[in-house]
């Protein structure tokens, strides 16, 4: 199920199996997101080592940058749902297939994965699928729907976590699935990359003073992200005394009442003014470096917990449920010493073990938090970069090609 990936740059920078081959991704749009960017990250890897990277999706933001990196944008009606659109659309990607001499084709989401899955079949390719997300399926049919995922000749999951759900969910997967974990960008999400003048300017922007300290939620408000623990936990950190803190709530705004219903829970609380909401914040490795402690409080399992390691590429002491993936990415007791932590998990929805772990990482003498950091920064640096996702995905692809002709 989990097959070991070598964690070596080097087999990235001198392997060249690849070049001359022809990738396609394939995603809904090319907007803002964790499948968007990765998909981004790939196309730059495979650019660097002499492939066509090609991407298929209905655009987004993110066009423009794709290009730049080397990418082949191709304008296709990947997000729809409707069964007659997308069995044109499995022609339609047949033709492109052919066109493009296209080697492999790699999806990203459940509507393209089928599309996809009908096309590459057609013109004999490779066919992969990522997990990037544990699908819910609370109906025979949206179980077969999201199938098509784990149908890839070769199944990518983003954690054990997720690669568990994928063959207990869809057991014909079993020895299909390989874990390649989310990379997180070290060139942006490094200490000395970010300049003081970026962390006043976010602070100031909060109104946040100097000698108050940030305990930051970086997450989307959602029910699932854990926000009245977070809010039940700054209640006791402030009857325990704790007056130089404020708790920042800093993620998207779902279209519903839940935020009222966050800020009615704060007041309750008597936090009005210490609990905020600061909305979307487009500098997360600054926002991360203001924190004094970073919070990842959610309720429901993360397929991989992208917070908890970017805050840990960061060097900032981070708390996350111990649930889904979070211990995978975020080393703590019982499966290490105290000394050798990277973070803290706490068990999700106990608001009081989850503020004995922020007083905890708060209180750290300077000489440990540093200790903290730099194991932190190890851990992230040699199982989570850029670097080992790209290398360790280029090589599933090497092994689903047939040697290049020679001559």
């Amino acid at each position: 199920m989990n097959e070991a990936m070598p964690n070596t740059l080097r087999l990235f920078q001198t392997n060249r199996a690849i070049a001359g081959r022809v990738v396609l991704q394939i995603i809904p749009s090319l907007d803002s997101g964790g499948a968007e960017r990765t998909t981004l990250e790939i196309v730059e890897a495979l650019v660097r080592v002499g492939a066509r990277a090609l991407v298929a999706a209905e655009g987004g933001r993110l066009v423009g940058e794709l290009q730049a990196l080397g990418g082949e944008f191709h304008a296709f009606p990947a997000a729809t749902k409707n069964p007659f659109a997308m069995a044109a659309n499995v022609r339609r990607l047949a033709r492109l297939i052919e066109r493009q001499g296209v080697d492999l084709v790699h999806a990203r989401s459940r509507a393209p994965a089928w599309v996809a899955l009908g096309a590459s079949r057609r013109r004999g390719v490779p066919f992969v699928t990522t997990y990037h997300g544990v699908y819910s399926a609370r109906s025979e049919m949206k179980v077969r729907y999201n199938s098509v995922m784990a149908m890839g000749d070769r199944v990518i999951a983003n954690s054990d976590f997720t690669a568990r759900h994928v063959v207990e969910s869809y057991p014909f997967a079993a020895g299909r699935v390989a874990t390649i974990h989310r990379g997180v960008d070290l060139r942006l999400f490094a200490p000395e990359a970010v300049g003081a003048d970026r962390v006043r300017a976010l602070r100031e922007s909060w109104k946040v003073p100097p000698d108050v300290r940030i305990v930051l939620m970086p997450a989307r408000l959602a029910r699932r992200k854990g926000h009245r623990v977070f809010i039940d936990a700054a209640r006791i950190l402030r009857a325990d005394g704790r007056r130089d803190l404020a708790f920042i709530l800093a993620g998207d705004e779902e279209r519903d009442a839940y935020p009222r219903e966050i800020d009615r829970w704060a007041g309750d609380a008597g936090l009005s003014g210490i609990v905020r909401r600061v909305g979307h914040c487009a500098d997360m490795p600054a926002a991360l470096l203001a924190a004094a402690c970073v919070v990842a409080p959610a309720l429901e399992p993360e397929a991989f917990g992208r917070i908890g390691v970017e805050a840990q590429a960061m060097g900032a002491p981070v708390v996350v449920s111990d649930l889904g993936a979070s211990v995978e990415t975020v080393f703590a007791p019982p499966e290490a010493l105290p000394a050798e932590r990277t973070g803290w998990r706490v068990p999700p929805g106990d608001a009081p073990a989850l503020a004995d772990a922020i007083a905890e990482a708060l209180d750290l003498r300077a000489a440990a938090r540093d200790a903290l950091a730099m194991r932190a920064r190890h851990r992230v640096s040699d199982l989570f970069s850029i670097e080992k996702m790209c290398a360790s995905t280029l090589l599933l692809y090497e092994s689903l090609l047939e040697p290049t002709p020679a001559g």
